[in-house]
């Protein structure tokens, strides 16, 4: 049986999907903001009401432990990016995208996006794959586009396991 890299990664995107949406289903909006350490990244409202994550330009030693929430809006940037490159639109910046604030916009986010994405995955051929990626790496031929749409499924998993991990952790320790 032969399955084209198209079916292959939707399928591997899918299955990521599944186990992330395992997680999603089961957060109460107390999991979002728990934060695990004193060393953490967060997100606060900022004076007009809008939540801001924390952030630094460069990637500070030791690595702050990110809150759910942090994560939700981590995945809602990169993933909203990489779907402007995709659609031909002008990527937006980071602060450009703000976290909706709660537990269950944050999921409708998220959802909404998987939604995009499916739709992306959808276009896609075998010879779209070939194609140069436009992000992460810009104008990298050594990485195409089935590598981008690889990247997106790893980045995926990595975060929902993260997001799971910290549910538990936090369920475990009694929140």
């Amino acid at each position: 049986m032969h399955v084209s890299r198209c079916d292959l990664l939707r399928w591997q995107f899918e299955l990521t999907w599944a186990l992330f949406d395992y997680h999603l289903e089961r957060l109460v909006p107390e999991d979002l903001l728990w934060e695990p350490a004193a060393h953490c990244w967060t997100l606060r409202p900022d004076a007009e009401g809008q939540w801001v994550p924390d952030w630094a330009e460069t990637e500070p030693d030791p690595i702050p432990v990110p809150t759910i929430g942090w994560l939700s809006w981590h995945i809602g940037w990169w993933w909203s990016v990489t779907i402007d490159h995709v659609e031909d639109r002008t990527p937006r910046e980071r602060t450009e995208i703000t976290w909706p604030g709660d537990s269950e916009a944050a999921i409708e986010w998220l959802r909404g996006l998987r939604e995009s994405w499916l739709a992306v995955l959808a276009r896609l051929t075998e010879a779209d794959l070939d194609a140069t990626a436009p992000f992460p790496w810009p104008k990298d031929p050594e990485h195409t586009v089935a590598h981008m749409v690889g990247w997106v499924n790893a980045e995926l998993m990595k975060n929902a396991a993260e997001i799971g991990q910290l549910r538990l952790l936090r369920a475990a320790s009694g929140g």
